[in-house]
């Protein structure tokens, strides 16, 4: 099973990022990111063997709750660099708590043998894969008339487990929830 951690986005703010795709869209072939799959991931997990899943559960259930905490989604930019861009995103404030939960994510599942992450922990919504021959032009050139670049901003209480499927009926894979692990209230 191909798994991650991550936080589901309000239909408000799906919304917003909607509208903004809509008009990207039509001017560049891009893997663009299917809206049910808009995320925030805390930690990427990778192949986990099916047998060990309750263990895996068991794991994050057990972290201390956090208590809710505000997340705002603004901004747009391209990793790793807008030279050589592969990815396309919308950025992710979530202060120090959101940061928190990453790193309380991470040291539960390097208790159960899961290896460290080396990256740094930089929270964003993927909107899209770049290709090597895309040209990005006339999405750059959109993105320079947007009125707003601020998509939402919405009050977290919980994150889930996802497994990452390849789609039935769609190129790429769908991100399904597994399990909630809801925050202290």
């Amino acid at each position: 099973m191909r798994l991650f951690t991550g936080i589901d986005l309000p239909e408000s703010t799906t919304g917003s990022l909607e509208r903004l795709l809509d008009r990207l869209r039509p001017l560049e072939t891009l893997k663009w990111s299917p809206l049910y799959n808009l995320h925030i991931t805390t930690h990427f997990i990778g192949e986990w063997p099916e047998a060990r899943l309750d263990e895996l559960n068991g794991a994050l259930g057990a972290m201390p709750k956090p208590a809710s905490f505000p997340v705002s989604i603004h901004g747009l930019g391209w990793y790793p660099n807008p030279h050589q861009p592969r990815v396309f995103f919308a950025g992710v404030e979530g202060g120090q708590e959101l940061h928190d939960l990453a790193k309380a994510t991470r040291s539960a599942l390097e208790e159960i043998g899961l290896e460290a992450e080396e990256r740094p922990y930089s929270p964003h919504v993927t909107l899209a894969r770049v290709g090597a021959t895309a040209s990005l032009q006339e999405v750059r050139q959109a993105i320079a008339t947007l009125d707003s670049t601020d998509f939402g901003r919405f009050i977290v209480h919980r994150f889930h487990l996802y497994v990452s499927q390849p789609s039935p009926t769609a190129p790429g894979s769908r991100y399904t929830k597994l399990t909630q692990f809801s925050f202290a209230e």
